[in-house]
């Protein structure tokens, strides 16, 4: 199994909105192959931003690298730059292979 994460400094006083774009947005994973998981995650504030992380379980890494190179991919990657206002930088990616 693999785990892939986005790791997003929110703006504070953003977080709805961002949560909103996530809970309205298609993301077109569920008939992707090897896909088997997603999550928007909300961590803890400071006094510029909040932590949210996407997190996605796949079968492998290999799934999740065909998915990146995808169409599914890019579509719904399009408009990732229209709310820049509420990102305080680009996310940050972590992956991860389970080993237990």
């Amino acid at each position: 199994m693999y785990i892939a994460m986005n790791r997003f400094k929110i703006n504070l006083g953003k977080g709805a909105d961002f949560e909103d774009i996530w809970r309205k947005r298609d993301t077109r994973l569920k008939d992707v192959p090897g896909f088997l998981s997603f999550n928007l995650v909300k961590g803890k504030s400071t006094e510029e931003y909040i932590i949210y992380a996407s997190h996605t379980t796949w079968r492998s890494e290999e799934d999740f690298l065909n998915w990146t190179k995808s169409e599914s991919f890019r579509s719904a990657h399009k408009n990732a730059g229209a709310h820049s206002d509420l990102y305080l930088g680009h996310p940050e990616f972590e992956g991860f292979k389970v080993v237990l």
